[in-house]
This record gives structure tokens, sequence and C-alpha cells, in this order.
């Protein structure tokens, strides 16, 4: 272990690989102690035709109580699905209360794919977010989720210039750093990275696969390289294969999620 403690902020699924159940583990697995904010304990991830939702909300300032009393703060934060906009200023009273000097913030959006907004997101939580995205040192949209940030037009055919044009107008948005995940270029797949100065792309093979959670297990794997002294393009990178790795290790199409867990148990064989 590196001494790197980082708070994640997500919601928990207790059956089905997605957010804090897969940030957990893949955080630990490089070697970063993962702290966790539960913000809604749910029975299962929404791809189930049925679940249970435990809003915890409301439970957070007692949890902020006890962390102030104990002293504890963190190295570095990372932000996934957050589903509400009282989350998101519980969020920053996090930064302003609980961070070692110098933690980075990196935060997914999480709201959106494939051109259309998660249901339960309207506009006012997509301004919400930009709002928050200011208070980041890198976030990690999809297309999807930039495009709504900037009310931008999405578009499933793009060039480069596209897409370099929306990372430049986000990052003078926020002022972070933005890491565009799911860019398409002459068939291959991976992130543009745009940092104020110049654009970088980190492109692989595209696996003909879709599952539920593989964008979750990219923000964790990311966060850990970046948070152990990876570049950023190196930190894509790893972040990026392990997600192919996942969608090729799980046989079937499906959205419980993808067997990250033999992906990375191989690693250490």
């Amino acid at each position: 272990m590196n001494g790197k403690k980082i708070l994640t902020v997500q919601d928990l699924s207790c059956v089905g690989q997605c957010s804090l159940t897969v940030a957990l583990p893949v955080l630990s697995h490089y070697g970063v102690e993962a702290a966790i904010l539960p913000t809604a304990v749910l029975s299962n991830h929404t791809m189930f035709k049925s679940w249970s939702y435990l809003d915890l909300t409301d439970e957070i300032p007692n949890i902020y109580a006890k962390w102030r009393e104990n002293g504890i703060k963190f190295s570095a934060f990372l932000l996934g699905y957050l589903g509400k906009q009282s989350i998101m200023n519980l969020c920053e009273r996090a930064f302003d209360e609980f961070a070692e000097e110098g933690a980075p913030i990196i935060i997914d959006p999480a709201f959106g794919d494939n051109g259309k907004l998660y249901g339960g997101f309207d506009g006012a939580y997509v301004a919400a977010m930009l709002n928050l995205l200011k208070r980041a040192d890198i976030i990690l949209p999809n297309l999807t989720e930039a495009t709504f940030l900037l009310g931008e037009e999405y578009r499933t055919a793009y060039d480069r210039a596209y897409v370099e044009g929306i990372a430049k107008k986000l990052y003078a948005a926020t002022g972070a750093t933005v890491v565009i995940t799911g860019v398409e270029q002459d068939g291959l797949i991976g992130e543009l990275i745009y940092d104020g100065k110049k654009n970088e792309y980190v492109l692989k093979e595209k696996v003909p696969k879709f599952s539920h959670g593989t964008g979750d297990i990219f923000a964790a794997a990311f966060t850990a390289q970046y948070i152990n002294g990876k570049s950023l393009a190196d930190s894509c990178s790893v972040a990026g294969k392990l997600v192919a790795d996942c969608l090729k290790a799980t046989a079937d199409w499906h959205n419980y999620g993808v067997q990250f867990e033999d992906v990375l148990y191989s690693q250490i064989k």
C-alpha cells in the first residue's frame, strides 16, 4: 500500500457489478486504500426489472461529524453516480473539510449515455453537475455527458475537430482537465485528454460488447493509477485495457456486469 486514501462517493448496489461494488476492489487491487461514502443502498442495480432504494442523504452529516471528531482526511476524491443535487452540496463540504493538502478531485458525471440522460435526471441536475465540476481537477465524462453539460449537439458520427472542440469548451467551462471517454476514431475506441494546452488520444481496439458498470471500472482504475503517480495517458491506458479485458472475459452480453474478478485475479497469479 502507498499510504494514499481515496474517498469515493457513489451508491451501493447489493447485487450487480457497478458503483461501489466495483470501485472498492479495483482501487484496492491497485494498492490504494478505498474509503467510501455511500449515497444510497439498492437491493440490486437498476438494470434489473425492480429494485429497492434506501436514500442515505440524511445520514451523511452524521458521518461527517464523526470524521471531524476523529480527524479523518483523504488523499484524493473519486465521485461517481450521485443521483441528487443535494449530494453534490455534501460533496463540496467533504472537499472543504476532509481533504489533505493538494488532494485531487476526480469526477465521473455519470448521468447519461448514447445521447440520452439516465432516468430521473433533467436539465437542472446537469446544470448543478456543471457547477460541481468546477471544483474538480480531472473530469471523466463520456461524449453524451460532455455535450449535455455544454448544451451542444450530440453526434453519433464525428471527426476529431468536433470532439476536440467539445473538450476545449468543457475545459473553459470548468477549469478541469478533461478526459472524454468512449471516443471512437478510425475503428478504435478510447479517451481524448485535454489539459488546456494539448489534445492527446489513448485509443485501442474496440471490443464489440456492452455491459453495465464498465464506466465505474474505468474510473476506479484510472484514479488508482493516477494517484500512484502515472501520467494521464498511462492511467487511461491501464484503465482502458482493464475494461477491454473484462468485456472479453464476460461470456455473454448482459447488464449484470462484467466478470472483473477473473481479470484482476489473473494479474496476481
